[in-house]
């Protein structure tokens, strides 16, 4: 082969080589950039991208008019990822003055292994905005410099959160409750009702560039759902109304507690229910185990002379008496082999069964009590749902105590006619009298008007439980007969209400303490309802533990009468046409009435 045609067949060989090779690349060049293009483009950006939690606020807890009590309002979390930042020192030196945070805290926070590390929990939106100004001022600075891109402070990140508020701060916090660290509901109704007013929280993405979100990078994969809002049947204005009025009871008598309770005998709705002490949510030093109880279900008592009605009403249901039956009441009783007395000493009396429960006579309930009989007795007691949970669902409700007859012992059928020996929650002596303004038919209590999901879809709430105790005939005697409580005669002069008839009856117990187990201290009660003829509205007022005055009558009479006559007024009640007829409270009362006719 010539020298020539030798150099030609290289050349040859050479073109076929590389043309060989020229199509392999094109091959491959086809392959990335058509058929696995997709492929390598995900994993690209998911290397550059990172995925965070997208929180869901909570659902708002409004009154009966749509006022907030509970509201999320939008803040933000501040977290680093440990690994990006260079020089904690350097970077807390940097962020202190916007976190207000020292120095030391923030490089502790900055030193370490961790990817995520929450530094600010809820903070505003400002302090992050200022937060990004203040590094990109510093990365700007440093950049400049030689080996500036190493100096530069990188891993901050921001995560969507939510502020818990409580517009009305004090107001209701026994009632409402409040929310933990977590965000969880940690007492009161967003405990109770967690399942409804938490959301579900979403998902979203983004990338990070050199340690810092993309700005336009993030993408929603999962929408959070925000959570169900709930109303209220409290009224805000009755509730500071029986707020202050509780308040001021309860320090004026140098009291335990104090709960008022304002419900609709009709629907169970409760309008307002406050305690005192109390709480502010928004503020952490005032929470504690013993701030955040709600007393009117939690805490339980024996009720007193508040108790007298149910055993009056189940001798009237027996037809064991009438409202003017006549019995003989002395001062002191013998009964189960011990002797018992009335709260003030007097000589023996002839009164009318009307006639002992204005006076609140001890010994004239223990043979009410006789005439019924431990069966009759108890079976009206649980009737009227004592010793039971009310079935209002507020968190913590006790159902008291009522012990079943075989473990009576000899006196506890006399004490039990008179309101002792059985303790009950505020909210359940409510509902006694709740239900005789109702025509003897008691309606589970409720705090609940409905709830509104994140469409704004309004579900009103299902209809209470109902179940008939005594016959409307019985209630309205009852209700006639309590008028005579509040009248001059009565033990509550102080709750009676210019131009409206009243009935309530007052209660003054021994409170029983389980530290020295025995009998220490009192609770004083007024319960009644307005008009009395035909009942609106109940207003209980229960004070643990007062020093010095201990009466029912003289201490819950007056919050009574400010509570109520502020809920007549609000719902404009018309005044009602004065009282024509009465029981008579004495035999020789009614003698005379006997004789008229």
């Amino acid at each position: 082969m010539t020298h020539h045609a030798l150099v030609h067949s290289r050349i040859r060989s050479v073109m076929v080589v590389t043309g060989l090779a020229f199509a392999l690349i094109i091959c491959q060049l086809f392959s990335v950039q058509v058929v696995r293009a997709g492929t390598i483009s995900a994993k690209a950006a998911n290397e550059l991208r990172n995925t965070s939690v997208l929180l869901a606020p909570r659902g708002l807890i409004s009154d009966v008019n749509g006022v907030e009590l509970a509201r999320s309002v939008a803040a933000v979390n501040i977290v680093v990822d440990q690994t990006q930042i260079t020089d904690p020192a350097k970077a807390a030196e940097i962020t202190s003055p916007v976190l207000g945070m020292t120095p030391a805290e923030l490089t502790a926070l900055y030193s370490g292994t961790l990817m995520y590390k929450m530094i600010v929990k809820n903070t505003t939106p400002e302090t992050w905005i200022r937060l990004q100004d203040t590094l990109a001022s510093y990365n700007k600075v440093v950049l400049k410099q030689k080996g500036g891109l190493s100096k530069r402070i990188v891993g901050f990140f921001s995560e969507r959160g939510y502020i818990r508020e409580y517009p009305t701060g004090k107001l209701s916090a026994s009632l409402i409750g409040f929310t933990n660290d977590a965000g969880v509901g940690a007492s009161g109704i967003e405990s109770s009702m967690e399942n409804t007013l938490a959301g579900v929280n979403g998902q979203y993405a983004y990338e990070n560039g050199a340690g810092t979100v993309i700005p336009g990078s993030a993408q929603i994969r999962v929408e959070a759902k925000p959570g169900t809002s709930v109303k209220l049947t409290i009224d805000r204005d009755i509730q500071w109304v029986a707020q202050d009025a509780i308040s001021k009871a309860v320090k004026s008598a140098s009291a335990k507690s104090g709960t008022v309770i304002v419900m609709d005998p009709k629907t169970g709705a409760i309008l307002a229910q406050a305690s005192a002490p109390t709480f502010d949510p928004a503020v952490k030093k005032t929470i504690s185990l013993a701030s955040i109880r709600n007393p009117a279900v939690q805490d339980t008592y024996e009720p007193g002379s508040t108790g007298k009605v149910i055993t009056v009403s189940a001798a009237l249901e027996e037809k064991k008496l009438t409202p003017t039956t006549v019995f003989t009441i002395p001062y002191a009783f013998k009964a189960g082999g011990t002797t018992f007395h009335d709260h003030e000493r007097h000589a023996t009396q002839r009164l009318t069964t009307t006639g002992l429960l204005a006076v609140s006579s001890n010994t004239g309930a223990i043979q009410i009590g006789q005439e019924l009989g431990k069966n009759s007795l108890y079976n009206y007691l649980t009737k009227f749902g004592i010793g039971e949970n009310t079935g209002s669902h507020l968190p913590g409700e006790s159902s008291g105590i009522l012990h079943a007859v075989k473990d009576w012992s000899d006196t506890s059928e006399p004490t039990i006619a008179f309101g002792q020996g059985y303790s009950v929650t505020a909210l359940q002596a409510t509902s006694v009298f709740a239900t005789i303004a109702n025509d003897g038919v008691r309606v589970t209590p409720t705090v609940v008007a409905g709830t509104t999901d994140s469409t704004g879809h309004y579900s009103p709430a299902k209809g209470q439980k109902t179940e008939r105790v005594v016959s409307a005939d019985t209630a309205s005697k009852v209700r006639m007969m309590l008028e005579s409580v509040v009248s001059d005669n009565g033990t509550a002069p102080a709750a009676a209400i210019p131009g409206y008839r009243v009935a309530g009856k007052t209660g003054t117990a021994m409170r029983y303490n389980d530290s020295c187990s025995c009998y220490r201290g009192y609770t004083a009660s007024f319960i009644g309802f307005a008009p009395a003829d035909q009942p609106k509205y109940v207003v209980s007022v229960t004070i643990q533990e007062p020093q010095g005055l201990h009466w029912g009558g003289s201490l819950g009479g007056p919050v009574f009468k400010k509570v109520m006559s502020f809920v007549l007024q609000a719902k404009h009640v018309a005044p009602t046409a004065p009282k024509t007829d009465s029981y008579p409270l004495t035999e020789a009362a009614l003698s005379k009435a006997v004789l008229k006719q």
